[in-house]
């Protein structure tokens, strides 16, 4: 049949007999199917402007087979190859079932593609007026509908050239059990996979933590999810830890407190110091105004009272937050130095035994023993001694001591 209608393009080998022509005929069908592969996409947005989407992917398609099938017919005619194509078909036992076959597949593909084309925009129109389905989700969903859509048209293409297609189902089933089995663990982690996809949990460029990895996601897959930490390292974390791991995720709400504790001395105004700390936070840049910031009194430590001056940035990054960080430090301390209000350090102080004698200085600070006849009940030990304003103990050198006096040898 495909030969009979060949024989009709035999013209054509007649019409261009010179070398030269046959080329120019050649060129000139060429040229044609690449013009339109390359202005087809301009034809369909056209199109789509003026019909519906499906009409105007019907029509680019039908155009851009129809052309590149009728060059194919020229080319074959100009130089006239129809004997060789009829012993080519000879040779191989291609006879009109085979055709048959080969056209349905054909236009199975074809319809196939048209439909997929025309499921994902329909969809994308669908998600469009959703604001809580992600870019990164729509693509997944844009590849699990391409997957079923073509997986039910190869099963109806097998079904055209395989007599038993059950016996294949039901062996590709088998075969499906065993892989499944000696793959499970790859499995395990595709099916979290979808389960991150379409659970909202993080999304590219989150700043989150996972397994004690932190750092801003770069991509997720099916497979893994990867991270870039903030030392410049990439990570790359299967989905089945993550999916079985507490995930923080710092940037889902567009927001991030940040804490930074400030002692303040016991003789210290306490409300007087929070008025300040708040005080100070205007002048950082990266602090919001709603929510306002707080400053909590936390707790008596050993020096201090402590106090939590907590503020709010926006866009949360690691970048952000330490450097907000690092501008509340200085603006507290610089409000608090002008204020003098002090920031104590830990003290400690150093007292004896009494039943020990304290303790007992038995040289002087220019290294001799001092003089005998002084009474052995002068040796003071440190604790018995004033500390200085700042509540620590005097030095040892600042205690006098003398050592009891020896009997000479007689």
């Amino acid at each position: 049949m495909l030969i009979e209608f060949l024989t009709t393009l035999d013209w054509l080998a007649a019409e261009f007999e010179t070398q030269g022509q046959r080329l120019a005929v050649t060129v000139a069908a060429m040229g044609a199917v690449l013009l339109v592969l390359l202005s087809h996409r301009n034809l369909q947005a056209w199109l789509t402007t003026r019909t519906k989407p499906l009409y105007a992917d019907i029509i680019t398609t039908v155009v851009l087979l129809g052309v590149s099938f009728l060059s194919l017919l020229v080319t074959i005619g100009v130089w006239g190859v129809r004997e060789e194509l009829q012993d080519v078909f000879e040779q191989t036992g291609l006879g009109a079932e085979v055709v048959v076959q080969i056209s349905i597949t054909f236009v199975v593909f074809v319809i196939t593609y048209i439909v997929w084309r025309f499921l994902k925009r329909l969809l994308h129109d669908i998600i469009a007026s959703s604001a809580s389905i992600t870019s990164h989700q729509e693509e997944v969903s844009h590849r699990v509908i391409q997957v079923v859509l073509w997986s039910f048209a190869i099963v109806f293409v097998l079904g055209i050239w395989v007599d038993d297609l059950g016996g294949l189902l039901v062996g590709a089933g088998f075969l499906g059990i065993v892989v499944g089995m000696a793959a499970r663990q790859t499995l395990g982690t595709i099916l979290a996979g979808f389960v991150l996809m379409f659970s909202q949990s993080f999304e590219v460029g989150h700043w989150i933590e996972i397994d004690g990895r932190e750092g801003t996601v770069t991509e997720f897959s099916i497979f893994n999810t990867q991270l870039q930490s903030f030392d410049g390292e990439y990570i790359s974390i299967p989905n089945d830890v993550v999916t079985s791991s507490i995930v923080t995720n710092r940037s889902r709400k567009g927001r991030i407190r940040v804490e930074v504790d400030v002692g303040v001395d016991y003789s210290t105004d306490v409300e007087q110091a929070a008025t300040l700390a708040r005080d100070a936070l205007e002048g950082v840049e990266q602090a919001m105004d709603v929510p306002e910031p707080q400053v909590v009194t936390k707790q008596f430590g050993d020096s201090a009272v402590l106090l939590g001056v907590r503020f709010w940035i926006d866009r949360p990054s690691s970048r952000r937050k330490w450097a907000a960080k690092t501008a509340a430090i200085r603006a507290i301390k610089s409000q608090f130095e002008a204020a003098d209000v002090k920031i104590p350090f830990p003290q400690r102080e150093l007292t004896g035994r009494a039943e020990a004698d304290g303790f007992r200085i038995t040289a002087g600070s220019d290294g001799e023993t001092p003089e005998s006849g002084q009474d052995d009940d002068s040796s003071t030990s440190v604790g018995e001694h004033d500390g200085d304003a700042q509540g620590m103990p005097s030095s040892a050198g600042d205690a006098t001591s003398t050592a009891p006096s020896q009997p000479e040898d007689e």
